[in-house]
């Protein structure tokens, strides 16, 4: 049995895994967290529609990216691997190269997977459905139906704009302007992949910046992307994709939980090795230095487009701040780790222009919210975001309501607690970062997985 066969075993054998953590601890060492998740995806996605042989390194082998690979898999795409140490080999079929799968197309748990290939697969030239596990079937998909439809996609969602998706092939696209109402990578991508098959020009404009890995990647793999002053994106539809290498690196996204970690805990001193740092996505790092985090940048250095370095994080008196809008969405999918880090911090935390969080893998404002309350923090729920007054943490059973970032996060809280905490429905930790509990053993946290 290889290492994708295993962790699809053990993954689908759970139906509920909760984090038991003592208190106390600290953080120590130099470890590597895994591959980014976003860059994994698009990996699979671009090397499939590529011509020619694309080689990955570094494949972040958690079940959202897995998920991503079969889908490929089941459209027609020869992918080798992932081998232990995350490399993929995939034989791209072209843009025009994919096939009908027998079936629905089932993402699991990945949003990404899903927002991302509505777009890409609105152009082909058969119909299909992308389904999804609970959690994601409970997710908002108007916010790319919708420009979809405007582009000439025909799009069938379930009630209330929820997946599964039925994408009717064969319909004529044409190039769209698009003012986004709300910063997303998600929706930005989905439109630029979809562009790659309209007629004419497809053009995005963000209200602030976003993740633009989609945009250095269609560079890397040979296709035109423009940027038009500092907010729209372009491309022309009728390109194609080259074969090219892509070395993964380790997710900001899953390092953030181990700075946080090293920043509130007593004695801390840990090196994350060879993260990326996309200045689209450094947002955790500034608001943790706006609190007085310790944190250095050391040996960066480019890889395949994407900067990287190695990120040492030592202890520091954390102070609560008003965390400015201009960097929410550049930090977004970390703020369930940076509400903990609020928790740990002298004075109030104000976070503002964040109502995203509200359509993640769970409502991250409320369950949070709920989370630190349960815990004894005074933490106070808004539409847009969240107050919270730094104080003690004390001991009790949470729920991560099936999410992945509100299980890890409040793993880490527990450097700082008074007494255990129980965490429940963390199963879908695996999504994004397998090996977790172990690597956060080795860290220093003493945290163990009770499958039910």
């Amino acid at each position: 049995m290889n290492f994708f066969q295993f962790l699809k075993r053990e993954y689908h054998s759970m139906s509920q895994l909760d984090f038991i953590v003592k208190p106390g601890g600290t953080l120590k060492g130099q470890f590597r967290v895994p591959g980014d998740k976003s860059i994994s995806h698009r990996s699979i996605m671009f090397g499939s529609l590529a011509e020619g042989v694309t080689h990955v390194s570094g494949f972040l082998q958690g079940e959202d990216s897995l998920n991503t690979l079969r889908a490929f898999r089941a459209m027609g795409v020869h992918i080798d691997g992932p081998s232990a140490d995350g490399k993929v080999v995939i034989q791209g079929v072209g843009m025009r190269g994919l096939k009908a799968p027998a079936g629905a197309l089932d993402l699991g748990n990945s949003g990404t997977s899903m927002r991302l290939m509505s777009g890409l697969l609105a152009g082909q030239d058969f119909d299909l459905e992308l389904a999804g596990d609970r959690s994601l079937s409970k997710r908002p998909m108007k916010r790319v139906t919708d420009p979809l439809a405007k582009m000439g996609a025909k799009v069938d969602t379930a009630e209330g704009g929820k997946p599964p998706l039925k994408i009717h092939g064969k319909q004529k696209l044409t190039g769209i302007n698009y003012q986004m109402p709300m910063a997303s990578a998600q929706v930005k991508s989905c439109l630029l992949l979809a562009g790659m098959y309209a007629q004419g020009e497809t053009c995005v404009t963000e209200p602030a910046p976003t993740r633009d890995h989609t945009e250095r990647m269609l560079t890397a793999f040979g296709y035109p992307v423009a940027r038009r002053g500092s907010a729209s994106v372009c491309l022309q539809g009728g390109g194609k994709l080259k074969a090219c290498d892509i070395d993964v690196p380790a997710d900001i996204s899953s390092a953030a939980f181990f700075m946080v970690g090293a920043s509130i805990a007593k004695d801390a001193d840990v090196t994350l090795q060879h993260v990326g740092i996309n200045p689209t996505r450094t947002g955790v790092i500034d608001i943790l230095k706006l609190m007085g985090a310790n944190i250095e940048l050391l040996n960066q250095r480019e890889v395949g487009g994407e900067p990287v370095a190695d990120i040492r994080v030592r202890s520091a008196p954390l102070k609560g701040v008003h965390i400015p809008e201009h960097l929410v969405p550049l930090a977004i999918d970390e703020f369930p780790v940076i509400f903990v880090a609020a928790a740990c911090a002298t004075g109030e935390t104000v976070v503002t222009g964040a109502e995203e969080l509200r359509v993640k893998e769970s409502d991250r404002i409320q369950v949070m919210a709920d989370g630190l309350q349960i815990l004894g923090v005074d933490a106070q729920p808004t539409t847009d975001g969240m107050i919270i007054r730094g104080g003690k943490i004390g001991s009790g059973k949470v729920n991560a309501h099936d999410d992945h970032r509100i299980a890890m996060a409040f793993t880490m809280a527990a450097l700082r607690a008074s007494g255990v905490i129980h965490i429940e429905d963390c199963v879908n930790v695996n999504t994004s970062f397998p090996g977790f509990v172990e690597l956060a053993n080795r860290a220093g946290i003493d945290i163990q997985g009770k499958s039910l």
